[in-house]
């Protein structure tokens, strides 16, 4: 059901810090940043070879990144996201099986454009999952 690795996402306290360390440190290609009020974040994709490394950061004070970052404040790994041909199948499927799918289970457009859901992560070993349909 699940295809490619499409990015790993970093919490991280300081965007532009963080932008900066990936460019200059580790020469990678950084993107603008880019809001995404649906979710309440800013986030920044930072290209690798064999996929996209997603730099998170809270917009506004609801945001669940800032939640995230109260309890690890220098940041951490937030989600993985996966890749699914059909997002509501995977969703269908995922639920028959006893996961369970966050907020209303409907899918978001996400940064990329494209539909996304979110699994608990209490369901996958601690990781908080996103699945993007591609």
């Amino acid at each position: 059901m699940i295809g490619r690795l499409n990015h790993v996402a970093i919490a991280v306290p300081d965007l532009a810090a963080s932008s900066a360390q990936y460019r200059d440190t580790l020469g990678a290609v950084v993107h603008p940043p880019q809001d995404e009020p649906d979710h309440g974040v800013t986030v920044v994709f930072i290209d690798l070879p064999n996929t996209k490394i997603e730099l998170v950061a809270p917009l506004g004070d609801d945001s669940p990144i800032a939640a995230f970052l109260e309890r690890n404040p220098a940041g951490g790994i937030h989600h993985i996201c996966y890749e699914v041909v059909d997002i509501l199948a995977a969703r269908d499927r995922l639920k028959a099986e006893g996961a369970r799918v966050l907020g209303t289970g409907e899918p978001k457009i996400g940064a990329h454009g494209k539909p996304v859901l979110f699994l608990h992560p209490k369901d996958f070993n601690g990781c908080l999952i996103e699945l993007e349909q591609v």
